[in-house]
């Protein structure tokens, strides 16, 4: 349905992103991890936002691949494949990768995330108000388009993507619980576009891991 059958009006105006040199790896502190490599936890969550970054922008792989010349990463993740491996680290994929994740390789993951989410900060404000507006009314996602495409984009990048036969994946059979995943990730992937938003979302990531 149309978004205007619920009387909402999104902001369309995007916030202007920080300049990417505002995005970088020296920003980010080591934290004390056993190994000093990135916990199981810091892994999926890594991924599973710049999965939900992917459902918001059609163009996300190709800007991923961008961003890597922009940002001047590619000392730590070389190419496509390279950065397919990182993703496939994530151990609740169906194609799991057996290697660690280095610091230095999720402080890029978290990098990357912050550049795409700050070009997307309009976008990610309108839909998280949009579900706020239809909350309130009581009214289901379906009538609002924009956030209903994004829920179905979502959906069928991690139905895809992840491993059905994992105990955690088993926890999203339906479209309400995927959709839940979903819209708690896009308030994560906005924390990313504050002020020090990288470097909050790095420490958040090793809440409870860190030594």
């Amino acid at each position: 349905m149309d978004s205007d059958k619920t009387g909402m009006q999104g902001n369309s105006a995007t916030l202007e992103a920080e300049p990417s040199d505002s995005l970088s790896l020296a920003g980010l502190v080591d934290p004390d991890v056993p190994g000093q490599v990135c916990p199981r936890r810091t892994r999926i969550q890594l991924d599973w936002m710049l999965l939900a970054l992917e459902a918001i922008d059609l163009n996300a792989s190709e800007n991923i691949i961008a961003g890597l010349q922009e940002l001047q990463l590619q000392p730590v993740i070389k190419n496509r494949v390279h950065l397919w491996r990182l993703r496939n680290t994530n151990p609740l994929r169906r194609f799991s990768q057996r290697r660690s994740l280095s610091l230095d390789e999720g402080k890029a993951l978290v990098v990357l995330a912050c550049y795409l989410a700050r070009h997307e900060t309009g976008t990610i404000r309108q839909l998280l108000l949009a579900y706020e507006q239809l909350k309130a009314q009581n009214l289901s996602v379906d009538h609002h388009f924009r956030l209903a495409q994004y829920l179905e984009r979502f959906r069928g990048h991690f139905l895809s993507r992840m491993n059905p036969n994992r105990t955690a994946i088993a926890l999203y059979k339906s479209p309400e619980q995927t959709n839940e995943l979903a819209l708690n990730l896009l308030s994560q992937v906005l924390f990313c576009t504050g002020t020090a938003g990288m470097q909050r979302l790095w420490s958040s990531l090793f809440d409870g891991e860190v030594a």
